[in-house]
């Protein structure tokens, strides 16, 4: 994450006005990735892609663990011993709402598959429509359950 430069304002789309909260970039591997058509938060991010990075990335960890998403919900369980602590699978995973800033980032995310290793570069935000519904990112790796996921408006993603 980064400073927001004082000089960037909001974004402003159709569903909603985009306030950055934060810089955003990651290095990651999709561990899921899930569309979405229905729900108001489609008409913003047509996709979830769940993420890890660290041993998060790993292949023996992830072949241990149990992934899935749904509901804009990321979930994962294992049998027996957890592959590594669970404090470090909350710290090095995330489910992630992606909002693409443009056509060609758009394209860009629909061609991402479970298994990639991806760069993502964009802003962490909070959506805010006029009818007062919000969706506010997380700007801290520390965090699980509800409001642990991060809101991205995608400026680039590209395949590794």
């Amino acid at each position: 994450q980064s400073p927001v430069p004082g000089d960037f304002g909001e974004i402003h789309l159709a569903p909603a006005t985009l306030e950055p909260l934060a810089g955003f970039s990651v290095e990651a591997r999709v561990l899921s990735r899930e569309d979405y058509a229905l729900g108001r938060e489609s008409d913003l991010s047509p996709t979830d892609l769940a993420l890890g990075w660290g041993r998060m990335r790993e292949d023996d960890v992830l072949d241990r663990l149990h992934i899935d998403q749904s509901n804009r919900w990321y979930h994962y369980r294992w049998e027996g011993v957890a592959p590594i602590p669970v404090g470090e699978i909350v710290r090095s995973s995330a489910n992630m709402h992606m909002i693409p800033a443009s056509p060609e980032a758009a394209k860009q995310l629909a061609r991402v598959r479970e298994g990639d290793r991806v760069r993502i570069d964009g802003w962490l935000v909070e959506a805010d429509a006029p009818d007062g519904w919000r969706w506010r990112s997380s700007t801290t790796r520390e965090d699980s359950g509800s409001g642990a996921c991060e809101v991205v408006y995608v400026c680039s993603i590209s395949r590794q």
